[in-house]
Order: structure tokens, then C-alpha cells, then sequence
């Protein structure tokens, strides 16, 4: 298939909507899938207000509508709320053609998080809104089903998540901890964005043996160091550095309240690091049951838990998540028009886009002009 994508997050961004969809579309162009990917690069942008990493793209309607028409996708998916998603989810509307969305963040809170004089309830109509033309609405937990269908949204449908278990990988845990060398055990890791809505604040004043240590960036980074003297905070860490850190961490702590899923447990637990969170959608989904990890609405009682479990136990649960498969139900869940259908569709849009080219100028002296394509030619006084 021809896909669409349109999302406000990509690079240079650093998450988990990035990491999972340039994944997806390696796995995805594998299968003879091929894409157009919009994203606020190439656009003129302005810095989310306390998050001035994040960049809105604004006025992008007109472009993306030029670009759907000229690409021809067979299906399209929006992957954020934000205004491209908003500009693509007009341009479908407009043209009567379905699309997909997914809901990889818990919005409402997450901007209460940041705006705390925006209430949840809020939130909830903005992106209720938003998905509420969806043919369907992509979740990567039951949990975050159900709270969704509470909140009287329709068409979710489940999508889970992958994980590269070849470069997250125990082999990578050292005797002498690697880059934790020299560190007072057991080593408590969170990888992430360094921003409120991450709530690594609970982590770092949870009282536990041992040495703390964050990796990631973000706009909190410098309130959290000068806070933390104790704490240590390394940085942005990709690819085979950021996997030597898993594998040497003894528990991975996860103590976002935002997040749908949560990539890095699943990269934690691959490396072989049991994983501690809060009992809230994600780690309540892929925790409890699998002796990989704890949960508890008491943080450390959950890290307590969750150092006791097997390193082997976690990566055995981690092998039964693939790239493959959750690229497969990305497919799947796509809504593309059927194939008749389809063609009549863009002949159609062909037809009335060489009318509308007619309409808009005026011939000139005997030029002879089409009405439509392979139509025979006018004389300039019958064509009026």
C-alpha cells in the first residue's frame, strides 16, 4: 500500500512515538509498503510554549492536502493531536477519505501536567474531538481501551508495541557495571524525557539504596540536577550506549503517570532489567504476572519488588514482543479504501480538479481547452 503518515513528533525529537513509528516503517517497507511521512521538518515552525524542543507547525494545510493529492495514498494514519495532525485530519475530512489515528499519550493529563490551570476535562474534549471522524483509533493497552471507551470514545482498536531484543541484550551487562563503573549498588535507572509530565520526581525522592541515575534530556533536566546532588544524570544515550546502560542497571523505574505503553519497559526488560511503576495504564498492562517487574501505587515497594525478579525471566518476556508483528497489526488496522473503490475515487478527484483548473482561468483566443481528461476539445466559445 501507498501510506500517509502525518505526526507533529519526529525527529530530531527523542520519544516513543518517533522510535516506534521509524520502526514500523522499516518493518512496514520490508513488507512492500511505501510512504510519505509529513512532519514539521520543511515547515516553518514555532517552539512548544515550556517545551521549546517540541516544534508546531502551523499553516500546513494547503501543503499537505498538495502532497496527499499528488501521492495518492491508499491509506492515511495521523499519528498526533497536534496542528498537522489537525491539518491532515481536515484534508480527509474535506475529501471524504478515511484515515486512522493512534493515542500514544494520555493527552488530558499530560497537559494538565504542564498547564495546571487546564483541568483534565478539558483535555478530553480536545482530543475526543480530534479522533472522533477516526475509522479507528489505535491503543497499545487494554487499560487504555477501557479508560478511552469510558470517556464515550468509539473505533479503538488494539496496536501493541516492538522491541530490538538484538541490541537490547544481557550479554552487555559488565562485571564492573560499564558506564555505571565505580557506582554504589544496585543501580536505579530511568531513561526518558526529563520533563514534568515524566514525573521522575517521584523517583528521585523515593528513598532507596544504592545510586540513581537518569539518562535523557529535556526542560526539567537542570531543576532536577541542581535538586539531586546525589543523582546521576548522564545525559542522551542512543544505540549501543544506551543499551549498556539497561543491561547494567539493576532495576529500570518507571514512574510516569502520561504514558499509554511505555517503549523502554519493554528495552529494559529485554536487557534484562526487571522494571518497577506505578499501577496506571502501561506498566499495569505489561508488568503483573510476568515476574519481569512490579507495580504499586507505593513506588518503593514496587522497586523493592522488582529487584528480587529474575534478569533471565525478564528477557524471556520481553523475546514475545516483535517489530514484525506490531507492524503487521499497524497494517491491519489501517483503513484504506477498497481497491474499486479507491480508483474511482482519485479518477473522480482527477475530474474535478481539471474542471476546477478550467474554472479558475480563462482561455485564451482561440485556444481549444478539455473540460476533462480525454474529453475532445471545445472551441474557447462553447467551453463558456
Amino acid at each position: 500500500m501507498r501510506i500517509m503518515l502525518v505526526t507533529d513528533a519526529w525527529d530530531p525529537q527523542v520519544n516513543g512515538v518517533v522510535r516506534t513509528m521509524k520502526r514500523v516503517i522499516t518493518e512496514c517497507e520490508a513488507l512492500g509498503h511505501t510512504w510519505d511521512i509529513v512532519s514539521p521538518n520543511g515547515f516553518k515552525t514555532i517552539p512548544l510554549p515550556t517545551y521549546s524542543e517540541i516544534k508546531l507547525a502551523f499553516g500546513a494545510k494547503k501543503v499537505i492536502e498538495e502532497r496527499f493529492l499528488e501521492f495518492k495514498p491508499d491509506a492515511v494514519h495521523i499519528a498526533t493531536e497536534g496542528p498537522l495532525g489537525w491539518a491532515a485530519r481536515a484534508v480527509c475530512l474535506r475529501h471524504k477519505f478515511p484515515y486512522t489515528t493512534a493515542y500514544h499519550t494520555r493527552f488530558p493529563e499530560y497537559i494538565s501536567a504542564r498547564f495546571f490551570f487546564l483541568p483534565t476535562w478539558m483535555g478530553y474534549m480536545y482530543v475526543r474531538e480530534f479522533h472522533k471522524y477516526s475509522g479507528r483509533v489505535m491503543v497499545a493497552t487494554a487499560s487504555m481501551r477501557d479508560e478511552l471507551a469510558a470517556q464515550r470514545f468509539k473505533n479503538i482498536i488494539p496496536w501493541s508495541r516492538g522491541v530490538d531484543t538484538d541490541l537490547f541484550h544481557p550479554s552487555k551487562r559488565k562485571d564492573d557495571r560499564g558506564p555505571f563503573k565505580g557506582m554504589k549498588q544496585p543501580i536505579w535507572l530511568n531513561v526518558g524525557r526529563v520533563a514534568v509530565e515524566k514525573n521522575i520526581s517521584a523517583f528521585l525522592d523515593t528513598l532507596l539504596e544504592g545510586t540513581k541515575v537518569v539518562v535523557g534530556d529535556g526542560p526539567q533536566l537542570e531543576a532536577l540536577r541542581e535538586k539531586h546532588k546525589d543523582v546521576h544524570f548522564l545525559g542522551v544515550k542512543q544505540g549501543e550506549e544506551l543499551a549498556a546502560c539497561f543491561a547494567n542497571a539493576d532495576c529500570f523505574v518507571f514512574p510516569s503517570l502520561t504514558d499509554t505503553f511505555g517503549l523502554v519497559i519493554l528495552e529494559a526488560m529485554a536487557a534484562g532489567t526487571p522494571v518497577a511503576g506505578f499501577n496506571v495504564p502501561g506498566p499495569s498492562d505489561l508488568i503483573p504476572g510476568t515476574g519481569a517487574g512490579a507495580v504499586n501505587d507505593d513506588l518503593a515497594t514496587a522497586c523493592r519488588e522488582a529487584l528480587a525478579c529474575s534478569r533471565e525471566v525478564s528477557r524471556t518476556y520481553a523475546e514475545t514482543y516483535s517489530w514484525r508483528a506490531c507492524a503487521e497489526q499497524f497494517i491491519n488496522n489501517l483503513e484504506p479504501l477498497p481497491v474499486p473503490e479507491r480508483r474511482r475515487f482519485w479518477k473522480r478527484l482527477a475530474r474535478l480538479r481539471h474542471a476546477l483548473r478550467l474554472r479558475r482561468r480563462k482561455p485564451k483566443p482561440g485556444e481549444k481547452i478539455e473540460t476533462k481528461p480525454g474529453a475532445r476539445p471545445k472551441s474557447p466559445a462553447r467551453a463558456e
